[in-house]
C-alpha cells in the first residue's frame, strides 16, 4: 500500500476477471455490442465492466472504513443509524406571507414531517424590506418575506420553538435571521440553550454559484465566524452553518466537484474561526453540510461515504481536533431541483424516490425530497404531501434502514468511494495551490469548472447522448398538467402594510439606539450577534439593519471579465 493515508488503492491482477473477459465478455459483446464504447459517471470515472474483490484488495477496513460511529465515519456519524431514529424528514417551504407559511408548516407537522425548513423570499435573502422599490414584484414569490420580529412571530405561532428545529436557508443575511429566531424564542419563553436548528450561512458558496450576496467576502466572513462564536457560548443545540455544495450541484458541478468546493468552503470557514482565536473542538462539532442528491444512484451513496471520510480525515489531520464529534461529517441531502422537468411532471416522482433513495443509503441526517410540480411553481399542498409520503415509505417499506451502510463492501461502491476522494483530494490540491479558498473563488476557479461541466451536460443533452426520459426522449404527447399553486396576489399589498405598521407602533427611541450599536459594532470587531439580537427586538427591520451594514462596508460587485 501507499504511504499516503488518502491514497486510492489500486486494482490488484485477476486471472479469472481476464479469462471472463477473453471468453463469455468477448463472445457475448461480439453477437450484442454494448451501448456505448465507454461507461462513465457524472464525474467523468470510467465504469469497469465488471467489479471484483481484487479492486478493493488494497482497502484497510479499520482504515478506510471503520465500523458506524468511528473514524474515519465513511459507514455513518451514529452508530445504530436509522436502527434508532429515521433520519429528519424536513420539507422545505415558504410563500406568500408568515401567516401562510404556518398554515403550511402546520399542515405538514400534521402529516408526519419532523423538522421544519424556511424558504425566504428573494428580498429577504437580499436585505431588503417588502415596501423596498427593489422588492416590488418578488415579495413572497419564492419564498416566506420576513422583516421583523412580528412576521417571525407570525411564521412560528403556534409551533413551540423548544421542541422544533428549524432549517432556514439564508446566507448574506443569516445572522439577522438567527437573531430574529432567538428573539421570537425567547418571546415564547424558550431558553437559549434549547433552541435547536440550522442557519445555512454559508455565503462562500453564493459568490462562487448562487449569487444572493450583499457585502465583501471579508465582512461576510466576519459574520458566520460572529454566528460560530455566539453560538458555541450561547446555542450549544444550533448548527451555524450548512457547508452547501447543494447550489453548486444545481448550477453544474459533477458530484466530484460538489465534495471538491464543499470541503473548501469548509476548509476555509474552519481556518477563519480559528484564526479568531477559537479552539477547532469548540464549534467544529456544530458544523454541518447540505448536498444535492442526483439520480445516479451508486455514484451518489459514493459520494455521501466519500465525504463523511474526507472530512475526518481533513479535521483530523489539517486542523488538529481531537473530539470525535469535530471530524462527523453530518448533512442534510435535498433531491435535485435541477432535475426536474416541466414536461411530464409525473416523473418527477420517480426522479425524486430514486434520489431520495440515494440520500438514505448515503447515510443522510436529514432529507428533503422535491415535489413533482416545482419545475413550473411553488408547492402545492397535495404535491408537498406526496414528497413527504415518498420518505415515509422508505423509511417504514422498503426495507433500507435496517442495518447501517447496507452497501459495504460492494466492490463498486467501494471502489467508487475510494475513486471520488481521490478526485476531490486533486481539486483541493488545486485550490490549495492557487492560495485557499478565496483566492481560487476571487480567480474564478470553481466558478469555470462548474460552467464547463454544465455545458457539458448540456451539450449531451442536445444531441441525444444523455437521454432525459420526457423531455428528449419518450415524450408524452397527451398529458395535463395538474392545478398548481397561486400565489395571493393580495399578499404583498398586507405584508407591505404589515411592516409599515411595525414601523409606526414600536419605540422609536429604543430602536435608534439598538440600530446605532450595530453600526458601531461593525465598524469595529466586536461579536455583532448581541447587537443585533438587541436591534430586532426593538422592531428594526431586515433591511434597516442592512442598510447599516453596507453603510459600514459597502457592497459586493461581481468582477466581469471580457
Amino acid at each position: 500500500m501507499s504511504n499516503d493515508p488518502t491514497a486510492t488503492p489500486a486494482p490488484q491482477p485477476d486471472p479469472g476477471r481476464d479469462r471472463w473477459r477473453a471468453t463469455t465478455r468477448a463472445k457475448a459483446v461480439g453477437s450484442t455490442p454494448e451501448r456505448r464504447a465507454q461507461f462513465a459517471t457524472s464525474s467523468g470515472i470510467e465504469i469497469a465492466d465488471l467489479y471484483t474483490p481484487a479492486d478493493i484488495a488494497g482497502l484497510d477496513e479499520d482504515h478506510d472504513l471503520g465500523r458506524p460511529g468511528e473514524y474515519p465515519f465513511t459507514r455513518g456519524v451514529q452508530p445504530t443509524m436509522y436502527r434508532g431514529r429515521f433520519w429528519t424528514m424536513r420539507q422545505y417551504a415558504g410563500f406568500a406571507t408568515a401567516a401562510e407559511t404556518n398554515e403550511r408548516f402546520r399542515y405538514l407537522l400534521a402529516q408526519g414531517q419532523t423538522g421544519l425548513s424556511v424558504a425566504f423570499d428573494l428580498p429577504t435573502q437580499m436585505g431588503y424590506d417588502s415596501d423596498a422599490p427593489e422588492a416590488e414584484g418578488e415579495v413572497g414569490r419564492v419564498g416566506v418575506p420576513v422583516c421583523s420580529l412580528a412576521d417571525m412571530e407570525a411564521l412560528f405561532a403556534g409551533i413551540p420553538l423548544g421542541e422544533v428545529s428549524t432549517s432556514m436557508t439564508i446566507n448574506a443575511t443569516a445572522a439577522i435571521v438567527l437573531a430574529l429566531y432567538v428573539a421570537a424564542a425567547e418571546k415564547q419563553g424558550v431558553p437559549r440553550g434549547r433552541v435547536a436548528g440550522t442557519t445555512q450561512n454559508d455565503i462562500l458558496k453564493e459568490y462562487i454559484a448562487r449569487g444572493t450576496y450583499i457585502f465583501p467576502p471579508r465582512p461576510s466572513m466576519r459574520l458566520v465566524t460572529d454566528i460560530f462564536e455566539f453560538s458555541a457560548r450561547e446555542l450549544p443545540r444550533w448548527n451555524t452553518i450548512s457547508i452547501s455544495g447543494y447550489h453548486m450541484r444545481e448550477a453544474g458541478a459533477t458530484a466530484a466537484q460538489e465534495l471538491a468546493f464543499t470541503m473548501a468552503d469548509a476548509i476555509a470557514y474552519v481556518e477563519a474561526a480559528v484564526a479568531r482565536g477559537l479552539d477547532v473542538d469548540a464549534f467544529a462539532g456544530r458544523l454541518s453540510f447540505f448536498f444535492a442528491a442526483w439520480s445516479e444512484l451508486f455514484e451518489e451513496v459514493a459520494k455521501f461515504r466519500a465525504a463523511r471520510r474526507t472530512w475526518a480525515r481533513l479535521m483530523h489531520d489539517r486542523f488538529g481536533a481531537r473530539d470525535p464529534r469535530s471530524m462527523m461529517c453530518r448533512f442534510h441531502v435535498q433531491t435535485a431541483g435541477s432535475s426536474l422537468t416541466a414536461q411530464s411532471i409525473d416523473n418527477n416522482v420517480v426522479r425524486t424516490t430514486v434520489q431520495a433513495l440515494a440520500a438514505v443509503l448515503g447515510g443522510a441526517q436529514s432529507l428533503h425530497t422535491n415535489s413533482r410540480d416545482e419545475a413550473l411553481a411553488l408547492p402545492t399542498a397535495e404535491a408537498a404531501r406526496l414528497a413527504l409520503r415518498t420518505q415515509q415509505i422508505l423509511a417504514h417499506e422498503a426495507g433500507v434502514t435496517e442495518t447501517p451502510d447496507p452497501l459495504a463492501g460492494s466492490y463498486y461502491v467501494e471502489t467508487l468511494t475510494d475513486q471520488l476522494e481521490a478526485a476531490a483530494r486533486e481539486l483541493l490540491d488545486e485550490i490549495d495551490a492557487l492560495g485557499g479558498t478565496l483566492a481560487a473563488i476571487e480567480c474564478g476557479f470553481q466558478q469555470r469548472q462548474i460552467q464547463e461541466s454544465a455545458y457539458q451536460v448540456q451539450r449531451a443533452i442536445e444531441d441525444g447522448s444523455q437521454v432525459v426520459v420526457g423531455v428528449n426522449r419518450f415524450r408524452d404527447e397527451d398529458h395535463r398538467t395538474a392545478a398548481l399553486q397561486r400565489i395571493d396576489p393580495n399578499g404583498e399589498r398586507r405584508q407591505v402594510d404589515g411592516v409599515r405598521r411595525v414601523r409606526a407602533e414600536r419605540d422609536p427611541v429604543a430602536w435608534e439606539a439598538a440600530l446605532r450599536r450595530v453600526g458601531d459594532c461593525a465598524r469595529g470587531d466586536e461579536n455583532l450577534m448581541p447587537a443585533l439580537i438587541e436591534a430586532v427586538s426593538a422592531y428594526a427591520t431586515v433591511g434597516e439593519i442592512s442598510d447599516r451594514l453596507r453603510a459600514a462596508w459597502g457592497e459586493h460587485r461581481e468582477l466581469v471579465t471580457v
